[in-house]
């Protein structure tokens, strides 16, 4: 932790182990919850979220950069998202390759030759990063994704901080403690979508939790439930499965399901192809997309935060086009994204396919794929590439460059894990919101951010696919 956590802190065996159990009473007093991997589907028993012990370092700078950039990262999604002709040629390769997502683009494609059933758009992403360490030492931010669907743990990441603020006190640091920052995405997001429940315009509508079979992580999304039952704005969860079984639309597009009408669908699941366990459920998306209800998000949201889309943005000129008298908003965004390498058929694709097979430790290969766990590393990558070097399926990934954050230490407490000083990778995200009503945008914002840290020896995934602990930013 160098220039934070002090090594008699950190290293003194007799307080780390006082700590840790303050921590976790601590986490459960917070309300840092999860429920346990045995019953996942019950909140009889529950066990504290897996988070850092302490706080990890990030520089000033590059936290608030993530911050700064996000307002303008809303705005290219929600272009984007409005832009058919960019969609259909960024994403025609990938559709030809990838079921899932040419399933998505089908029902994009229906829905633009019916005419969009509602105005009000209703957008919340988190866009993570890592910090590249540079040559003279000091860091740069680089995006891994934009996360357009079902962005997580905006409810737990506003009750850490309390958290590590005690464990400081209890350690003898109150001057750190001060320095943890306020952080409350929930409030955020949730503001976002009750400002598209007004606009929808039906006190007795619900919003809508579209949510998995199995719900663990449950308390994260509770916390923006809570605060929108806070205005009086009801909500309702619901699976794949009730919606094909009690879902309509009335002759005005308004959806129904259970015989309440749904002002707002927020989507917690649907982003992996497994989610949709039959043709019923792909039936249910699109009954949803079809309707008068408030999407978040909508299907050409969700299309904008393919990898694929990702990849194309990085191409000179493209930025420009959404932003063509914003050069400062261009040069902000830009300043964030990584070598980016498409794999399209032709020369260009082939000599990525080279550039990845010479050199796979110096590089990532993404599929069109959400929820941690998907990507391919090191020599993987080789056997991936050299199968389908000369195949259309390559056009189903990008390749992006590797970043290679400095490591810190902590520790990373869950339930049942050993109490051992691991060498971490953190990965900083900033929440987005904003609503936008026909031609007007009517909240743009940063709603908070997110740490997540995990050993060094994991190379992908987050919290919920287990791999990555909450934490929070000590800046520097």
């Amino acid at each position: 932790m160098g220039e934070n956590i002090p090594d008699e802190v950190m290293k003194n065996p007799a307080l780390v182990k006082e700590l840790a159990d303050v921590a976790k009473d601590e986490a459960l007093l917070q309300g840092v919850l999860m429920r346990i991997q045995e019953s996942p589907n019950s909140s009889e028993l529950v066990t504290y979220a897996p988070f850092t012990l302490f706080p990890s370092p990030v520089p000033k700078a590059v936290f608030l950069q993530a911050l700064e950039v996000q307002t303008h990262f809303n705005t290219l999604v929600d272009k984007i998202s409005q832009d058919s002709d960019f969609l259909q040629e960024a994403l025609a390769n990938t559709i030809e390759v990838d079921d899932f997502t040419a399933r998505l683009f089908r029902i994009h494609q229906q829905i633009l030759e019916e005419g969009r059933s509602q105005k009000i758009v209703l957008g919340l992403n988190r866009s993570d990063y890592m910090l590249d360490q540079r040559q003279d030492g000091t860091s740069a931010l680089k995006q891994i994704e934009i996360n357009t669907f079902a962005a997580s743990f905006g409810g737990l990441s506003s009750r850490t901080p309390d958290v590590h603020r005690h464990i400081l006190k209890v350690a003898g640091r109150p001057e750190e403690s001060r320095q943890i920052l306020d952080n409350n995405p929930a409030a955020g997001l949730a503001r976002a979508v009750a400002k598209a429940w007004e606009l929808y315009g039906s006190e007795r509508a619900f919003v809508m939790f579209l949510v998995e079979e199995v719900q663990r992580n449950i308390f994260d999304q509770r916390y923006v439930e809570s605060e929108l039952w806070r205005r009086n704005i009801p909500t309702i969860r619901k699976r794949f499965d009730d919606v094909c079984g009690s879902g309509s639309l009335d002759q005005d597009k308004r959806l129904f399901v259970d015989g309440k009408e749904v002002a707002v669908v927020y989507f917690r699941n649907g982003y992996m192809p497994q989610n949709y366990t039959s043709e019923e459920c792909w039936d249910a998306r699109l009954m949803m997309e079809r309707s008068r209800a408030v999407k978040c998000p909508d299907i050409s949201t969700h299309l904008a935060g393919t990898k694929k889309v990702q990849q194309v943005l990085a191409r000179p000129g493209v930025l420009e086009k959404f932003f063509p008298d914003q050069p400062e908003a261009v040069k902000q965004i830009r300043a964030t994204f990584a070598g980016l390498y498409t794999l399209d058929m032709g020369p260009e694709g082939d000599q990525t396919v080279e550039m990845a097979l010479a050199a796979p430790d110096r590089y990532v290969l993404k599929p069109q794929r959400e929820g941690g766990g998907n990507n391919i590393y090191g020599a993987e990558i080789r056997q991936v590439l050299e199968g389908l070097k000369d195949a259309t399926q390559r056009t189903a990934y990008i390749l992006m460059d590797k970043i290679n954050p400095a490591p810190v230490q902590n520790y990373l407490l869950r339930q049942g894990g050993p109490l051992t000083l691991s060498n971490c990778l953190s990965e900083l995200g900033a929440f987005g919101a904003y609503v936008r009503h026909g031609a007007d945008m009517i909240m743009n914002e940063c709603v908070g951010h997110l740490l997540r840290t995990k050993s060094s020896e994991h190379s992908d995934g987050g919290v919920a696919a287990g791999v990555a602990v909450l934490d929070n930013p000590l800046l520097i």
